[in-house]
């Protein structure tokens, strides 16, 4: 099996209103390039939030007393601060330079998925709203422009536990299930698999995340191609990728 990561270069700077499926078509047919039964488009949660409209101004924002605390204990922006209060459902730790809190999605990560790069100075782009919404918005628009088969992830960068380094994590899913329940196959010694479930959703979207970078590359889509994905299709949504909260031994 072979598969080809193809980044979707030649995208203008997003603003509110922009349609992202529109402009992932224009910039494939100036490369020459067309989408194909199969393909899977990954999009950073960035330029969805951007087209969404759902940007942050923190000179706008009056930092709480919570948030002022947070911020001396971190070292962070007191209007950043209060920001990530405001997309967190709960604050699960502060360290000193570090706030990890769970989304009003059920999201666990830094910052509450808020992002200060790619924006403007002084503003920042919180996660989209209802990811698993946009992309199947997206999805259905590539889909009737294309006539084309094909599948949706957005995607975000996050940290993972006890592990350094950021990796490319699915957000939002349309048109596959993020997870590929193997249990009940065989391994290669015939042994039955009891309790293997694969996060596919989140291989793709960390594969994507080579070609999209985290700076300057300018790549904020990228097609994958050749994964048979066949026995995935689903309508989608990430939820299934969230663990319940009972068996999150990592909360303590």
């Amino acid at each position: 099996m072979g598969i080809s990561l193809i980044g979707v270069e030649g995208m203008p700077l997003v603003g509110a209103g922009d349609d992202i499926a529109y402009l992932i078509i224009s910039a494939l047919n100036e490369g020459g390039e067309d989408l194909l039964d199969g393909d899977i488009i990954v999009i950073a949660e960035t330029i969805v939030s951007k087209a969404e409209g759902n940007i942050i101004s923190l000179e706008e924002i009056e930092p709480s007393p919570e948030a002022l605390d947070i911020a001396e204990r971190t070292g962070k922006d007191p209007s950043l601060v209060e920001a990530i209060l405001g997309e967190s459902s709960e604050i699960i730790r502060v360290g000193h330079d570090f706030i990890v809190s769970e989304t009003r999605h059920g999201f666990v990560c830094a910052n509450a998925g808020i992002d200060e790069s790619n924006v403007d100075d002084g503003l920042a782009t919180p996660l989209p709203r209802d990811p698993d919404g946009s992309a199947e918005k997206i999805l259905r628009t590539l889909q009737e422009a294309t006539g084309r088969e094909l599948a949706v992830i957005i995607s975000d960068t996050q940290g993972r536990p006890f592990r350094e380094g950021a990796v490319g994590v699915a957000v939002g899913v349309a048109g596959l299930s993020p997870i590929w329940d193997r249990k009940g196959e065989r391994d290669l010694y015939g042994r039955s698999l009891e309790t293997t479930r694969v996060a596919v959703a989140d291989e793709l979207a960390a594969a994507a995340s080579l070609v999209m970078g985290q700076a300057d590359e300018g790549v904020p889509a990228v097609i994958i191609r050749g994964y048979p994905w066949g026995h995935l299709r689903s309508d989608g949504g990430v939820k299934p990728l969230l663990r319940a909260r009972e068996l999150d031994v990592f909360r303590g």
